[in-house]
């Protein structure tokens, strides 16, 4: 494949003290989702992002307000007869635990052997400001606009579950009209083998509660003739998967897609080992659905997994007390053919049917915050950013990838009109939502290279 003169990666990596200097800036605000103490940072991370895309030159700028958190919109739309971008991500962060931080803390962003760590430093904000970079290495040749007529629309509230993204759609959908969306809020695959996003995993929550006596009681009293809603939680979380790993509601894989020869050679492609895949994820061993590689579990099959378990006293004094109710929450990740509202149905059904006598229950589905799984039609725009990835990374060719997390791109898609296409520059180590998060900064470079050919090629693309 042909190369460019090398001009824009030249810029960015001229420029790598100033990326960092900048995103240390924007992680230094804790702008944590969901946490009432925290909605002023978020109007904070919000006011500097939005000042950051003025002084960029984005003719409009302005914050949307939302259920907890601003989002940030930009637009600069100087290009006639090219299409329009809209580049979605989001601002917000996850919760943490000081405590479990050991290269710094939160949110005293420091860099080390390449990274930078801090929380958001990768899960978004790494993302977002790659994004940034690219449209001064875009304009940095001499343009005075973008290639692309240039949308952006940074939310606060993703990692709560874009509470407010759906009614934002609505209200401003004239503002957002695009040819096509630019997701920026996923993973690459590896560092040395880059890999087009090509579908997301739907994603739907769960809360189970099993109530056994009416309060908590000794169990030196009743022990042996009171019923305990921790077993009974646990032999209903056991009988969620059967013997080969599947998940057993009925009729939870009916509408499940069949993988494509086409796709499951594009996976097979990708250069894997369990020993590399083990060492980057941190998760032990490998389990997952019988018949199917890692590769495809992550991206092609659903999976319910248990994310939280309550019961009695899990810390704290022991009371020797049987409890009163036991508590789980579920996060079920959905694939194409599948729909939320059909699995939601199927989760209830299942466990009202299999609930032991003795025992009542509560099944809580989280609906609002829920996200319909997505795939990326085949299109011209899904060619150019292949392209540019492949110029921005200096390689020959790209491989495809999904993405095993959840986002509102079938949201997006269906609000716009308009079909998403996935880039990020994570990677599974850089351990979002955990301690110690990070980001590569050659991702950051590379990823900020991608995109400023990306506008060129989307420039000419009809």
């Amino acid at each position: 494949m042909p190369r460019r003169d090398g001009r824009i990666r030249a810029f960015v990596d001229a420029h790598e003290d100033d990326m960092v200097a900048e995103l240390s800036a924007w992680v230094r605000i804790a702008s944590v989702a969901g946490v009432p103490e925290r909605e002023r940072h978020l109007r904070r991370s919000a006011s500097w992002l939005a000042g950051a895309l003025r002084d960029l030159g984005f003719p409009i700028t302005e914050i949307w307000p939302g259920e907890t958190g601003p989002a940030v919109y930009a637009e600069w739309c100087e290009a006639p007869g090219a299409p329009t971008v809209l580049v979605y991500s989001h601002h917000d962060v996850r919760a943490v635990k000081d405590e479990n931080w050991d290269e710094t803390a939160p949110f005293e962003p420091v860099v080390r052997g390449g990274r930078l760590y801090g929380r958001g430093s990768s899960d978004a904000k790494g993302q977002v400001l790659a994004h940034l970079w690219a449209v001064r290495a875009h304009l940095a040749g001499g343009r005075s606009a973008p290639a692309v007529n240039l949308k952006v629309l940074v939310e606060g509230e993703e990692e709560a579950g874009s509470p407010s993204l759906a009614g934002m759609l609505d209200e401003q959908r004239a503002r957002l009209d695009a040819d096509v969306i630019l997701f920026s809020d996923t993973l690459l695959w590896r560092a040395d083998h880059p890999a087009l996003c090509t579908s997301i995993r739907g994603m739907i929550g769960a809360h189970l509660e099993v109530y056994g006596p009416l309060t908590d009681i000794h169990s030196g009293a009743v022990s042996g003739s009171a019923p305990n809603p921790a077993i009974e939680l646990g032999r209903l979380l056991g009988e969620l998967h059967d013997g080969e790993r599947r998940i057993t509601l009925p009729g939870f894989y009916d509408d499940v897609e069949p993988m494509s020869d086409r796709r499951r050679a594009e996976l097979a492609a990708l250069p894997y080992s369990d020993e590399d895949w083990l060492t980057r994820s941190h998760t032990r061993s490998i389990r997952g659905e019988t018949g199917f590689t890692v590769l495809e579990r992550l991206w092609e099959r659903p999976a319910l997994e248990v994310i939280a378990l309550a019961a009695g006293d899990p810390v704290g004094v022991k009371r020797a007390a049987v409890p009163s109710m036991a508590a789980a929450d579920l996060s079920i990740r959905l694939v194409s053919g599948q729909r939320v509202e059909v699995v939601a149905e199927q989760l209830q059904r299942w466990v009202d049917e299999r609930i032991a006598d003795g025992f009542d229950h509560s099944v809580e589905v989280e609906a609002l915050n829920a996200q319909q799984p997505y795939r990326t039609p085949d299109s011209p725009f899904v060619d150019a950013l292949a392209r540019a990835m492949a110029e921005g990374f200096g390689v020959d060719e790209v491989g495809r990838m999904g993405n095993a997390g959840g986002g509102p791109a079938d949201l997006l898609a269906t609000a716009i009109g308009a079909p998403v296409v996935f880039f990020g520059t994570g990677l599974v180590e850089d351990n979002w939502h955990d301690s110690d998060e990070s980001v590569s900064l050659a991702m950051l470079r590379s990823g900020a290279a991608t995109l400023a050919h990306l506008w060129d090629a989307f420039g000419t693309t009809g």
